[in-house]
């Protein structure tokens, strides 16, 4: 009589990151919220908007209230203080880290935001060359010199691919892709990323037509400085806003600070802070539109968030039986 075999088991697969990518005001956190209480098992969000890393930046950023999040845990919310600068690179580590954490739970990760370079970081083939603090300050020392549109032209000289990809007037991006030629001998193009996930993932898209976007983008700007956005930056200003170089260059907060320093008052910042965010919004919809496995849906107004969700979990794998 032969010996009867145990049955083996196998481990299933963790499931995929999934991202929730698109434009400012699409709707992206709530869907997230809504799609994770769809998800077998449930799941737990990885915030990729760079501005919601930052304590004390809540009515700004549109950041979810504990209510609103609906008892889903969400990671990498208020990490960095104002004072200090965002970085893509341990930015990268801690999502991925995330990642890792929530699968080793049985659960999904989500990863919900509107900022391309971070989704890209945490999903994608990317390396980051050291830095090398002498040679920045001589390229930071040329831009303050020659200013951006010179030192455009000598990236030019020297990686012309890398010129054509960073806009004349971004002097921070010139002098990293200077700094990094520099360092590595190699093209800036080597460090950027490529469209290779490094585990599996799956981005789906919130398509919101522009006129509704712009007017979602009007009305938010305008609740939030009915929801204190001023007392906000009063508050971060006293504790060192203006010494931080990302959070001080944050759309609503940049404008705020000039209407707290008179240059301008407070209507007038708001009217600024939609017009750019608007421009801002186009930026996100283009960066998302150029990556080929975003599946766009559409997400207009009237749209249940639920409703929306149903549609991402339907664009996810689904296990084969056993």
């Amino acid at each position: 009589m032969g010996q009867s075999r145990s049955p083996q088991t196998t481990t299933p697969p963790a499931p995929p990151v999934v991202a929730v990518v698109g434009p400012t005001a699409s709707g992206k956190s709530d869907v997230a919220v809504a799609l994770a209480h769809l998800l077998p098992g449930g799941a737990e969000v990885v915030n990729a908007d760079a501005m919601q890393l930052y304590r004390g930046m809540d009515v700004g950023t549109a950041k979810l209230t504990a209510a609103e999040m609906r008892g889903v845990p969400h990671h990498l919310l208020d990490v960095l203080d104002v004072t200090q600068a965002a970085d893509v690179a341990t930015y990268q580590q801690q999502a991925r880290e995330a990642f890792d954490a929530i699968t080793a739970r049985g659960r999904t990760p989500l990863l919900v935001g509107g900022s391309g370079l971070y989704v890209r970081a945490a999903l994608d083939e990317m390396r980051f060359p050291g830095t090398d603090a002498a040679v920045r300050a001589r390229w930071e020392a040329r831009l303050a010199e020659a200013g951006p549109q010179r030192l455009h032209a000598e990236l030019a000289a020297r990686d012309p691919d890398a010129a054509a990809r960073i806009l004349p007037s971004n002097g921070r991006r010139i002098v990293r892709a200077l700094e990094v030629g520099e360092i590595t001998g190699a093209p800036f193009a080597a460090s950027l990323p490529e469209q290779r996930y490094v585990r599996p993932a799956v981005q789906v898209g919130l398509a919101v037509p522009r006129e509704q976007l712009d007017a979602r983008i009007d009305a938010r700007v305008h609740r939030m400085r009915d929801a204190g956005l001023v007392e906000e930056v009063r508050r971060l200003q006293a504790a060192g806003l203006r010494e931080g170089l990302t959070a001080s260059r944050a759309l609503g907060y940049a404008q705020v600070l000039d209407a707290l320093d008179g240059t301008t008052t407070e209507a007038e910042a708001a009217e600024l802070t939609a017009r750019l965010t608007r421009r801002f919004a186009r930026k996100q919809e283009s960066w998302f539109r150029r990556d080929e496995r975003v599946r766009w849906i559409a997400a207009p107004d009237g749209c249940d968030p639920e409703q929306l969700a149903r549609q991402v979990l339907a664009l996810l794998p689904v296990e084969s039986p056993a």
